[in-house]
């Protein structure tokens, strides 16, 4: 292997490690609202009455996030 070919290597396997790092850094980003939508469809589809109280989200909350 020469150098310009140790020297291509680094810089991909870098650029990979920065495109995953984003990657996850996104997912990480949005996991709440993620969650808050989780909850809601299994509150919807166990047919639970009520609003946000006992997720431990109030309606100012919900308000101020969106």
């Amino acid at each position: 292997m020469e150098w310009d070919d140790i020297s291509l290597a680094i810089l991909a396997a870098f650029g990979c490690v920065t495109l995953l790092l984003a990657q996850v850094s996104e997912v990480l980003a949005r996991l709440p609202q993620i969650i808050r939508a989780w909850r809601e469809v299994r509150r919807e589809l166990g047919g639970e009455a009520g609003g946000t109280e006992e997720s431990g989200f109030t309606d100012e909350t919900q308000s101020r996030d969106h």
